[in-house]
């Protein structure tokens, strides 16, 4: 198995993003990025996909993401063409709260790719003929824009890019019905803590939000994020604190209760535990 590099597509490291037309007529080996991920479009033919050990059948109108090291490779390509769009995490960081909100976003992006890496997931977008001719438009312009360089083309295509995220998610929340309902239940939960982790919430209603149990919400969270809800929760709300603490005079009661907390104290022990600093230090070194 070979590791792949995004430099050895493109030296720009200011701008972490490449986007090419692929043709497949052999197979492809087995690689893992290790820098990178992977936005995977299927134009035409058919294939078989490898992820680590695991085969699956991927057609047109199929998508994708890899991330950083899963292993993968195409095998028995048949008239196989796809679009591949490299990109590292910072790309879809100017992503808003009403698309971090997504269903279809966090299943397509966050917690597919993540569940790909560490067990056998065959999870895929299909989308129709007329989303699959509106997608191959918008990649169309991306490459022209990526080809000619001109000026301004790192803006356009960022701002294509996330154009064609949020296309894709919504196509992925229209499908969800046939999909694992596990992770749509994980992507319902993980939308609306992103919604709502700045109030005071509880595992109660996280779980009826998502129409599952408090124990099944538990047990779906651990599955397919490692993690629990509550610590999911508590990393958004650290998250921020440190950013009102980086760009705020806002003192660390006023933080606290900013940030969903409703005891400065715990928030200290909290994020000293996390960060190994007091809020307080936190903000002076920096």
């Amino acid at each position: 198995m070979s590791d792949v590099y995004l430099n050895w597509f493109t030296t720009d490291m200011q701008f972490p993003f490449f986007i090419q037309y692929g043709g497949h007529e052999a197979d492809t080996s087995l690689h893992q990025h290790m820098d990178f991920s992977e936005l995977v479009i299927v134009l035409n033919g058919n294939a078989t996909h490898i992820v680590n050990d695991e085969a699956s059948f991927i057609k047109k109108g199929n998508v994708f993401v890899i991330n950083g090291g899963t292993a993968h490779g195409f095998k028995d390509p048949v008239d196989f063409k796809i679009c591949n769009i490299m990109f590292r995490s910072e790309m879809l960081q100017s992503a808003g709260p009403d698309l971090r909100t997504s269903n279809g976003f966090q299943a397509l992006f966050i917690l597919e790719p993540f569940y790909r890496n560490i067990h056998a997931y065959k999870s895929k977008l299909s989308m129709s003929v007329s989303s699959l001719e509106y997608v191959s438009s918008l990649i169309s312009v991306m490459v022209e824009e990526y080809d000619m360089k001109l000026q301004g083309y790192k803006t356009m295509l960022a701002s294509r890019f996330m154009e064609l995220v949020v296309y894709l998610s919504r196509q992925y929340d229209n499908q969800e019905s046939a999909l694992d309902s596990s992770l749509m239940h994980l992507a319902n939960a993980i939308s609306y803590i992103e919604d709502h982790y700045l109030e005071p919430i509880s595992l109660e209603e996280i779980a009826a939000r998502s129409n599952i149990s408090v124990r099944h919400l538990n047990r779906i969270f651990r599955d397919y994020y490692q993690t629990t809800p509550i610590a999911y929760l508590q990393r958004l709300r650290l998250e921020r604190a440190c950013s009102l603490l980086r760009q705020t005079n806002l003192t660390v009661t006023e933080i606290s209760y900013e940030c969903g907390f409703n005891d400065s104290n715990y928030l200290t022990r909290l994020f000293k535990k996390t960060y190994g600093v007091s809020p307080k230090a936190y903000r002076q070194n920096r």
